[in-house]
């Protein structure tokens, strides 16, 4: 072969492979491109570019639905938005709530911001009302948003012997025989509980109500006692508690026996109901009487993380 047909040869395979390397080069260029384009139509794209960091926008994609994402694109930079929504107790139905009153209540810690939403407390008492719901059984929640009718009666009503209370008093058997377990326990311990309060039908505990209202005003009486079919003594779990040399609402507090229920109680299925510190989402001051049974399932899982039943009930069962 001559010398300049192979040269000519040569410079062929050399243009061939270095058209192969361009084709190649352009394809990856090009689906580079493409890819990068792909990117900045995602939402993650359009979060960062409003100042959210990667993971902050992996987050908010977990946490929020599409049409929320698609109102935080068309707003400014939200900075406390990733402390709600990873709040433990952060419910996603909730999310424009949160904001709202955020925007309206930062004094308040982002935990009572998501408790107060969750359990209804960013609205006034009795302002929205609903039914409880009482196939939920020992679970059952009535509070100042959440009210009974006017005729219920709980299932398996029982009458406490004299022996254990004041006066006369009811509750449902299960409690009752929880109640009774954890009393013997108690005076295994020379701590002796007193039965002071218990079952109340909407006409008592209207009474009561009424009776308050008529010597201190609403607004006492409110932070005192329920309204009639707000009341958990009308469930027929909850009941008052003293001991002797103890038997005032403002000196059981101070007792062995109350101390012994704070560490105790939820063994065998009981709650504080309304703790020291929690009025502004029980919407009750600090009752240390009141005792509410709940099953020693949910009684320990609300001691061990510090919460109300209210908020049990709005984060794990509403």
């Amino acid at each position: 072969m001559k010398i300049g047909n192979h040269l000519k040869i040569k410079k062929k395979a050399i243009y061939f492979l270095a058209g192969i390397v361009a084709l190649f080069v352009m394809t990856i260029l090009g689906i580079q491109y493409y890819n990068d384009y792909k990117y900045q139509q995602t939402y993650e794209f359009k979060l960062i570019e409003k100042g959210y960091t990667k993971e902050e926008a992996t987050i908010l994609l977990e946490k929020i639905k599409e049409e929320k994402i698609l109102e935080l694109l068309n707003e400014e930079k939200k900075d406390y938005l990733i402390s709600i929504v990873t709040e433990k107790y952060y419910l996603e139905k909730n999310f424009d709530q949160y904001l709202d009153f955020y925007e309206k209540n930062k004094k308040h810690g982002m935990y009572d911001i998501i408790a107060m939403v969750n359990v209804h407390a960013n609205q006034e008492w009795y302002e929205k009302i609903e039914e409880s719901d009482t196939t939920k059984g020992n679970l059952l929640l009535v509070n100042k948003y959440y009210q009974l009718k006017e005729d219920y009666v709980p299932d398996n009503l029982v009458s406490v012997s004299n022996w254990y209370c004041y006066g006369t008093n009811k509750i449902t058997k299960e409690a009752y025989d929880a109640f009774l377990n954890m009393y013997q326990k108690a005076e295994e311990q020379n701590i002796k509980l007193i039965i002071n309060s218990s079952y109340r039908d909407f006409k008592s505990q209207e009474a009561t109500y009424n009776n308050l209202k008529n010597s201190f005003g609403q607004k006492k009486a409110d932070s005192q006692a329920a309204r009639p079919g707000h009341s958990e003594h009308e469930t027929g779990l909850a009941f008052d508690i003293f001991s002797p040399g103890n038997t005032t609402t403002s000196n059981f507090k101070d007792s062995e026996a109350y101390q012994w229920l704070k560490e105790h109680a939820n063994e065998y299925g009981f709650i504080e109901r309304y703790p020291e510190g929690k009025e502004y989402l029980t919407g009750y001051n600090f009752e240390s009487w009141h005792w509410r049974y709940v099953g020693t399932e949910i009684a320990n899982k609300i001691k061990e993380e510090q919460i109300t039943f209210d908020e049990y009930y709005a984060y794990y069962l509403e």
